[in-house]
């Protein structure tokens, strides 16, 4: 309800695009189609928006609990698990996030497509954003390119990180020997990771991250190249996480014991933070660290546990 701003206008539909393109903050692309397919009414003294048309998922639902962490009519926080990449491949083959978001879609309902704003590597934990309509859709994925999303992370890493490391600028292309594997490279996209804290173990550290870019495998890559792997990352060079009772299993990043039979890197999106495409309110999402890396930790921090 823009209220006066329209109704006192002698020209109330252009008024309405004013307040729509200026106020509303709505994308001009989005805007255009609307106009054109006449989805954009003033009745009375109420502007009529159909920002909710039935859409198709565009992706087969699999019924599995999604953890929600938050959800309202424009968007959705759903938590990641390890071992379950944001969307297929190609190759046909598992489970992915996008499949669990189409079935809790469905469930309510349906008439929404899934889609996803950002990613995470299919063995990182974390929050995943995705929009549920086409406005909130183009607004977040402009926040996101204007880095206005923030995602903070937290990983346990090899050794003492200095307090000295704090900033990350090094930009990451493909590894030309390795298809799956970045590296840090004079050619490659500009990539910037901020170190906000450290804590040190008697077997390594834990850092919290933010990223200013979102690279492929950023982190993971940037903390190599410091020197200070993420424990389990075995494509980045990472030490495997420590069994019970000391030792790893050679070439076993996961250890039997740790709850899940962890063989990730040790990574875990803590929050996630973004303006809220409608309403512009400041919405923030923690996302609790997952069992093994509470182990992984707890275990880095007795020394009567580890090798040696």
């Amino acid at each position: 309800m823009p209220g006066r701003s329209i109704t006192r206008e002698p020209d109330r539909e252009a008024a309405v695009d004013r307040w729509l393109l200026g106020t509303a903050g709505m994308p001009e692309k989005l805007h255009a189609r609307m106009r054109r397919e006449g989805e954009i009414q003033w009745r009375g003294d109420r502007l009529r928006l159909r920002l909710f048309p039935p859409r198709e998922a565009g992706i087969g639902p699999v019924s599995q609990q999604a953890e929600v962490l938050f959800e309202d009519d424009f968007c959705l926080v759903v938590h990641k698990p390890a071992g379950m990449a944001v969307h297929p491949d190609g190759s046909g083959q598992g489970v992915t996030l996008d499949h669990v978001v189409a079935a809790h879609y469905a469930v309510s309902g349906g008439g929404i497509a899934v889609r996803h704003v950002h990613r995470l590597d299919k063995d990182t934990t974390g929050p995943v954003l995705y929009a549920k309509n086409e406005y909130a859709q183009l607004v977040l994925d402009e926040a996101l390119r204007s880095k206005d999303v923030s995602r903070q992370y937290a990983a346990i890493v090899q050794g003492a990180v200095p307090p000295a490391l704090q900033r990350i600028d090094a930009p990451i292309g493909r590894d030309r020997h390795h298809a799956a594997r970045r590296r840090v490279s004079p050619g490659g996209q500009a990539a910037v990771t901020h170190v906000l804290a450290r804590e040190a173990l008697p077997g390594g550290s834990v850092v919290k991250l933010r990223l200013e870019t979102g690279r492929t495998h950023q982190i993971r890559v940037h903390l190599s190249h410091a020197g200070h792997p993420l424990f389990g990352d075995e494509l980045y060079g990472g030490p495997p996480w420590p069994a019970p009772g000391g030792g790893a299993a050679p070439g076993q990043a996961g250890a039997a014991g740790l709850p899940g039979g962890s063989s990730r890197q040790a990574l875990h999106g803590e929050s996630l933070a973004f303006s809220h495409p409608w309403t512009r309110d400041l919405i923030e999402v923690a996302d609790p660290w997952p069992e093994d890396m509470l182990a992984l930790r707890a275990r880095l921090s007795n020394p009567w546990q580890l090798p040696g």
